[in-house]
C-alpha cells in the first residue's frame, strides 16, 4: 500500500480508508500476500457503476428536457 500511496499527499490511514470505500463499492479487489496488499480494479464493479450513472443521466436528461420545454412555453406566452 505504501507504493500506491507514494504519489499522493495523504497519510497511509487516509489511503487505507479510501481503498476500503472502493472495496466496499466493489470497484477494487484486495488480496493479502503476507504484509503486502495486492489491489486490482474490478471491471464488473465498474460496469455496475456505469449502469447506475447512465440511469441517473437518463433521469436528469428527461428532467432538463421538461424544464427546457416549460421555459420555451413561458417565452412564447411573453411574446404574445
Amino acid at each position: 500500500m505504501t507504493a500506491l500511496a507514494k504519489p499522493f499527499r495523504m497519510s497511509l490511514p487516509a489511503i487505507s480508508k479510501h481503498l476500503r470505500v472502493l472495496e466496499k463499492a466493489k470497484l477494487i479487489c484486495r488480496k493479502r500476500a503476507g504484509r503486502e496488499h495486492l489491489i486490482r480494479t474490478n471491471p464488473e464493479g465498474l460496469r455496475d457503476a456505469q449502469k447506475w450513472m447512465m440511469t441517473c443521466a437518463e433521469f436528469w436528461d428527461a428532467r432538463f428536457d421538461a424544464i427546457d420545454e416549460m421555459l420555451k412555453k413561458d417565452q412564447r406566452k411573453d411574446k404574445s
